[in-house]
């Protein structure tokens, strides 16, 4: 949920809700329940490696404006084993003062599998927006998750100096708590330049991966590949592992994380990498 100091200022926006259940059937991982509310949709599943669906998320309106609310929760049953990404760039616009939300809710069963990966959130300079995304994983269900952040928009030569992010990525296994985290992005802080923050980079990204996770922290670290301009860390935390990333442009990060999660998927789901055909397009 938002943080309780955000969601009184929150006014009458677009609310738009999406649940999403997938479970085993006849050898293949289906969609057995698909509601929505509003401005969100769910394309049509491609099947590139037979069994495992790739899942497009759709927002139509493009971005989230001040008082929008989305709402999206994704429940994977026992077995199945999925792909979600998203056929474009996420955007929390400019607002005038409401804030934004965006809550994103992912459960997983024992002996299930969710492959996580958006393409990037813009963060244009005045928005005001508060986004969580909670996984909740009850045995060895496993997870690979990435979020990545733009902050302004370097092409366009506008610099996030204004408004807020407030963000939280957290994974819970069995009602416990395994990798919470908690961030806070201002416009124009010195933070946004600072050597301990972001080093004038205006893009940030993290990619977390849970399940047996042992002896990949170098492989991850060998496998990427990283300019002069970049920065890129791999980290463990007993069964959960964090990479890190700060750049410039949205491709590069994802040409990063990409390679990291060629490393990773073979190793915890036993799948070689198949990157969404949308990502090329």
């Amino acid at each position: 949920m938002p943080h309780s100091d955000s969601t009184a200022t929150v006014v009458s926006g677009w609310r738009a809700e999406l649940a999403l259940t997938l479970a085993p059937r006849h050898g293949r991982t289906v969609m057995t329940e698909c509601r929505h509310l509003g401005p969100l949709r769910l394309q049509r599943p491609f099947y590139p490696e037979g069994q495992v669906p790739h899942l497009y998320l759709l927002h139509p309106p493009g971005g989230v404006v001040g008082g929008d609310e989305l709402s999206i929760d994704v429940n994977v049953r026992s077995g199945a084993h999925a792909l979600i990404t998203t056929p474009a760039a996420g955007k929390f616009y400019r607002s005038g003062g409401p804030r934004a939300a965006l809550m994103q809710r992912i459960a997983l069963e024992a002996d299930a599998c969710l492959e996580w990966l958006p393409q990037e959130t813009i963060v244009y300079d005045g928005a005001r927006a508060d986004a969580l995304t909670r996984v909740d994983l009850a045995g060895n269900a496993q997870f690979i998750g990435w979020e990545m952040l733009c902050l302004g928009r370097p092409a366009s030569n506008e610099v996030f100096l204004r408004g807020d992010l407030r963000q939280r990525f957290e994974i819970w296994r069995e009602g416990e708590p395994i990798w919470l985290e908690r961030a806070r992005f201002d416009g124009g802080v010195p933070a946004l330049q600072a050597a301990w923050g972001l080093r004038g980079h205006t893009l940030t990204a993290t990619l977390v991966a849970v399940g047996r996770i042992d002896g990949l922290v170098e492989q991850v670290r060998t496998a990427v590949d990283i300019g002069a301009d970049e920065a890129f860390s791999v980290t463990q935390l007993d069964d959960v592992l964090v990479c890190r990333y700060l750049g410039a442009r949205a491709q590069r990060a994802r040409d990063c994380l990409s390679q990291a999660w060629a490393v990773l998927r073979p190793a915890l789901l036993n799948r070689a990498a198949c990157a969404p055909r949308v990502w090329n397009t």
